[in-house]
């Protein structure tokens, strides 16, 4: 059978049907900048779940005879007041940063999300207690909040994670992803299905889960990216402050303080390179957030 007959017995629609693209390669076409920050995210993931294959030594080994040496082949990173290579630390750190960001970033955003989802739906009287609840917590810098449920909660941890620290940084972010989650849920809301669907007899609960809660995912990837940098930076800002993970746990906030500070002048490695490893994290999320913005953004794909 030639290839003309074989064309002519295909119908016009499959014909016509375009191939569909793969979106991980699509989205590397077109958004170049957010590919390299996802590239750096999947080797900071990399390092974090295989920490114990790459890094060259234990993080948590005194060695007093070689207390800050500096960057050499035996130790690219240098050592720390207490001999303990900084590059395995730093491997080791990614783990600490990438659970307690994704953690509280999927917390916060989730609990936001469904908050500011159900707003939307029940307006009136509930979106307008509920707003005025967001624009309280929002009152507070977001800092000064983490700081305040975390000297509350005082120490929790189940299987080596620091829940008071997640649940710290989850609070801060949950009135601001209502807010952002809720603009997009009252367009939602204003759909003929939504009004079929309360006709129909079906729950409130059943209507947001499984109606409402869908249409707003891609303002919810985009705000879980975002806050994942957020939370880093925060769960740094806390272990620097002696509120957050400690000794000897190794995190990246937690080795820019105590010691790094006494001994900037004689082994500035100390604070260069988890200083370096805190910056690049929070600029690959900020960079994959902002290219997964642009991507789902309808105008930008037409």
């Amino acid at each position: 059978m030639s290839a003309v007959t074989t064309a002519t017995t295909l119908p016009a629609a499959a014909l016509d049907r375009p191939r569909r693209r793969n979106p991980v390669l699509a989205f590397i076409v077109a958004q170049p900048l957010g590919a390299a920050g996802l590239f750096v995210i999947l080797a900071m993931g990399t390092a974090a779940v295989f920490a114990e294959m790459i890094a060259p030594y234990d993080p948590e080994t005194i060695d007093f005879a070689a207390m800050l040496e500096a960057p050499s082949w035996a130790h690219p990173f240098g050592t720390d007041a207490f001999g303990r290579d900084i590059l395995t630390r730093i491997i080791y750190g990614a783990r600490t940063a990438l659970t307690i960001g994704f953690f509280s970033s999927f917390i916060g955003c989730t609990l936001g999300g469904l908050l500011g989802t159900a707003s939307a739906y029940f307006g009136g009287l509930a979106d307008l207690i509920i707003q005025r609840f967001v624009d309280v917590i929002l009152s507070f810098p977001i800092i000064v909040l983490a700081l305040v449920v975390v000297a509350v909660m005082g120490k929790t941890s189940l299987a080596g994670i620091d829940l008071n620290l997640i649940f710290a940084i989850a609070i801060p972010i949950v009135p601001r992803a209502a807010r952002v989650v809720r603009s997009a849920a009252l367009s939602v809301r204003a759909m003929p299905y939504i009004d079929a669907a309360r006709a129909g007899g079906y729950s409130s609960g059943y209507i947001i889960l499984r109606h409402m809660a869908p249409n707003v995912l891609a303002p919810f990837l985009i705000l879980l990216t975002a806050y994942v940098a957020q939370a880093i930076l925060l769960e740094a800002s806390l272990s620097f402050l002696g509120l957050g993970v400690s000794e000897p746990k190794p995190a990246w906030g937690l080795m820019l303080a105590g010691d790094s500070s006494n001994f900037y002048q004689e082994a500035p490695w100390m604070i260069l390179f988890p200083g370096l490893a805190i910056s690049l994290a929070v600029f690959a999320f900020n960079l994959f957030g902002d290219s997964l913005r642009d991507w789902l953004d309808p105008k930008f794909n037409s």
